[in-house]
């Protein structure tokens, strides 16, 4: 409810501090018609919807399992991080660890001629094909790496400008029609670029936004399909995300995560089959609500989803996708929470992609309500927290380049892979390392399994993005379920922890199916 006011100065510091400590940053001009820059179009096709799921381009259904990595919405006019690393090795890993979406907020801003990204880190050759590029071409760049790995692109339409949300899509200074004309020249933009699947069309509509009630000063729902249309004039195949407001009928819940309207008030778009209701909903390190101090609590949960936005799944009206939820794990109750939560959205095992899409906020370990799934160094994964979500993560999708059809080699290639060793921290007492496994043979691999053998008596601690045993000093990590599969050039990553330090790094062979 409050999370406006502490990513805005989180962020204000992040960029004092970034601009303090000299980071260098490119005095350029976004060009939002630079051809060059644009992505080129996946594999996978585009995406629509029928009944509660989300269908790919050959009718299968799809799930979105996803973070939010924040940062263009921001005054650093660029998504968070880049003062730490290199934005592919930050995708790199979101792929390693499961996640097969990435949401980017942004601001209106970002249309502005005198907007320049700042607080990015070049040296080393990080981020060196960054250099020169304003906002937008920047944000070119990170969907064409997302689609060449594999991930899919959700743009949230975070707020009018860096200061802040805004409960309404428009302000005085950002109007109605400026809001819909930078959405139809994203839509534009990525037109084609199956990537980028659709756009979420504004952040957290709340009080006084209202669901139904007429006033098109204030109607959201009339707002949403105003835009919607506008986007889908321009570019047909996009998904048009839609969140709800705060208040309904007198009832309150989280900002953007009241779709009680639904039921009575449709969005209705001139194109069929693209509409996802999205739910935004927190725990108490956002802030408290009446449900955290129920005596049934956990237990109720389920009946408050089911009331403010649940109901839109089961009873198969459209698509719904959890575009926020996040916490810091500090409390029980939070806990007990995401636990529940995560039930909730339907364990990918048992119900495939027939289940709640979602994106868990955040990638950044910056955000002052929730933390995130990295930790203040900005490269160590927080593995509670990532832990929560694994029942819920969902398979991949086709990564750039090649054809969709194509069934392989006929005349049988050959599967063969490597691995790469790095150690990310060494504390003496203990260490965290990665591997990167990389296809390098010449048809898709179904499967893939690593081997190394230590010099001195380590033992892994803990494995994620992996299975293992040890034997000795040597050690066997396979592929989780969610990254078996890679395609001709493709790589997965896992990490792990181990104990004690000062191993260095050995020799890893890799064996393919």
């Amino acid at each position: 409810m409050f999370r406006s006011l502490r990513r805005a100065l989180c962020a204000a510091a992040a960029a004092l501090l970034l601009i303090l400590a000299g980071v260098g940053a490119q005095t350029v001009h976004a060009d939002p018609a630079a051809p060059e820059d644009r992505a080129a179009a996946p594999r996978a096709g585009y995406w629509h919807t029928s009944g509660r799921q989300m269908l790919d381009a050959a009718g299968q259904p799809v799930r979105i399992a996803g973070i939010n990595w924040f940062g263009f919405e921001t005054a650093n006019y660029t998504p968070h991080g880049l003062w730490a690393r290199d934005y592919k090795s930050m995708i790199d890993q979101m792929k390693s660890l499961g996640y097969n979406t990435i949401r980017l907020p942004y601001s209106d801003d970002l249309f502005k001629s005198g907007t320049v990204p700042n607080s990015i880190d070049f040296s080393g050759g990080k981020n060196a094909d960054l250099q020169g590029l304003g906002s937008l071409q920047i944000m070119d760049r990170i969907v064409a790496y997302a689609g060449q790995v594999g991930l899919k692109v959700v743009l949230d339409r975070h707020r009018p400008d860096a200061a802040g949300q805004s409960a309404l899509w428009y302000t005085s200074a950002v109007p109605e029609s400026t809001w819909i004309a930078n959405l139809k020249a994203l839509a534009t933009r990525y037109k084609g670029n199956s990537t980028v699947v659709g756009i979420d069309l504004h952040n957290e509509p709340h009080d006084p936004a209202c669901w139904g009630c007429g006033d098109t000063t204030r109607d959201w729902r009339l707002a949403a399909q105003r835009a919607g249309n506008a986007v889908l004039s321009v570019n047909p195949d996009l998904l048009i995300f839609v969140e709800g407001v705060q208040t309904f009928n007198g009832v309150s819940g989280w900002w953007g995560g009241n779709l009680m309207g639904v039921a009575q008030y449709p969005v209705q778009l001139d194109v069929p089959n693209r509409v996802v209701y999205s739910a935004h909903d927190y725990a108490t390190s956002v802030a408290q609500q009446s449900w955290f101090s129920d005596p049934s609590f956990p237990a109720n949960m389920p009946g408050i989803w089911d009331k403010y936005w649940g109901y839109i799944f089961k009873q198969n009206i459209a698509p719904v996708w959890v575009g926020e939820f996040g916490t810091t794990l500090q409390s029980t109750i939070d806990q007990k929470w995401l636990a529940a939560l995560v039930s909730y959205l339907r364990p990918t095992g048992t119900y495939g992609a027939d289940s709640i899409s979602w994106t868990f906020w955040s990638w950044n370990p910056n955000s002052g309500d929730t933390g995130g799934i990295l930790k203040d160094d900005w490269t160590t994964v927080d593995t509670v927290k990532d832990g929560y979500l694994a029942s819920v993560k969902a398979p991949g999708f086709p990564s750039g380049g090649g054809d969709p059809g194509d069934p392989g080699d006929p005349g049988g290639g050959t599967a063969a892979c490597t691995a790469a060793y790095t150690v990310s921290s060494d504390w003496g007492g203990g260490f965290n390392a990665e591997v990167k496994v990389t296809n390098s043979g010449t048809v898709a691999l179904k499967s893939w399994k690593t081997t190394w053998t230590w010099p001195g008596a380590q033992k892994v601690t803990s494995m994620w993005n992996a299975s293992y045993t040890q034997s000795g000093s040597t050690v066997t990590a396979a592929n989780a379920d969610h990254n078996g599969t890679l395609a001709v050039g493709g790589s997965a990553s896992f990490g792990f922890g181990g104990a004690p330090g000062g191993g260095g790094a050995p020799t890893v062979s890799c064996t393919a199916t």
